[in-house]
């Protein structure tokens, strides 16, 4: 989540800053370009919390994959979803 987080942020800011030099009278393909630069480095100054914690989460989860090898990984929900469907497969293929 807090990928999406800083994403949607970095995409909030873009749009505010291509918004301001709209507004200012900058009417050209240079507001993406100049809206693209001022987000850049307002988000580096700005998103450090986000950022980092986008960071922290995507090195955990190349750790968990790492670390699972050839394994499947799945999410807490999703590993729980996984062993009643293979309990129940189990339990069908005993009853043949």
């Amino acid at each position: 989540m807090p990928f999406v987080v800083y994403s949607v942020l970095r995409l909030a800011l873009l749009g505010a800053c291509a918004g301001l030099l709209w507004w200012a009278g900058l009417r050209s393909w240079l507001v993406v370009v100049v809206a693209a630069f001022l987000a850049w480095a307002l988000s580096y100054v700005l998103l450090s919390g986000p950022r980092d914690a986008a960071a922290r989460q995507l090195a955990e989860r190349a750790e968990r994959r790492r670390a699972a090898g050839d394994r499947p990984v799945l999410g807490k929900g999703a590993q729980q979803d996984a062993d009643v469907e293979d309990a129940a497969d189990e339990a069908s293929r005993e009853g043949q």
